[in-house]
């Protein structure tokens, strides 16, 4: 009973995400939505309105081997809010993509956020992504948490950061030089 309830509020999509290269992408939809226990028409009206909400609309019937690894992305985004979950779960959604990509699943990760008022837990080890999105950081290392709190406060950990193998966001590092030269600039700066 546990588990059914938990996959009733949680959407995922995992890092290494797997599709039917053959299907549609309004047939992946219509599959996942079988398997989450939607059917008919109502289904059907989740899926499109999914695909239209992730960008996709207009290759709903290409075949996703066609599609590029942004494409790919969303359409993994909108299979794991097939059930409109409260949490959605993204491993590494940036992982592989271009510049443009990665802007464009960042910028449908912030909408979910900002319009559904989604709780979404981002795992990643780009900084910069982090910093552009996350509202609190759990930095964790070996299983076990070693940093949590507001970007604010993470991003001052440098050391701590580095030992464990993560930076901070470029532009952090460009402020604190600029701090250590005697310029009066903001130490809470993590995007341009």
């Amino acid at each position: 009973l546990q588990a059914e309830y938990y996959r009733s509020i949680l959407g995922f999509l995992p890092q290494d995400f797997r599709y039917y290269p053959d299907f549609t992408g309004l047939n992946f939809m219509m599959y996942i939505a079988s398997l989450k226990g939607l059917n008919g028409k109502i289904a059907k009206k989740r899926c499109l309105d999914l695909l239209i909400q992730v960008g996709l609309d207009d290759v709903k019937n290409k075949k996703i081997r066609k599609y590029s690894g942004g494409m790919k992305q969303r359409l993994g985004i909108a299979q794991a809010m097939i059930n409109n979950p409260e949490i959605l779960i993204l491993d590494e959604p940036t992982a592989g993509l271009d510049p443009k990509g990665r802007d464009d699943i960042l910028e449908q990760i912030k909408i979910l956020h900002e319009k559904y008022k989604m709780t979404i837990v981002l795992v990643s080890h780009s900084m910069e992504d982090v910093g552009k999105l996350a509202e609190r950081i759990v930095v964790m290392n070996g299983g076990k948490i070693e940093l949590l709190g507001k970007p604010s406060e993470i991003f001052k950990e440098v050391e701590t950061l580095e030992r464990i193998g993560l930076a901070v966001p470029q532009v952090t590092y460009l402020m604190r030089a600029l701090r250590e030269k005697g310029f009066d600039v903001s130490d809470e700066v993590f995007t341009v």
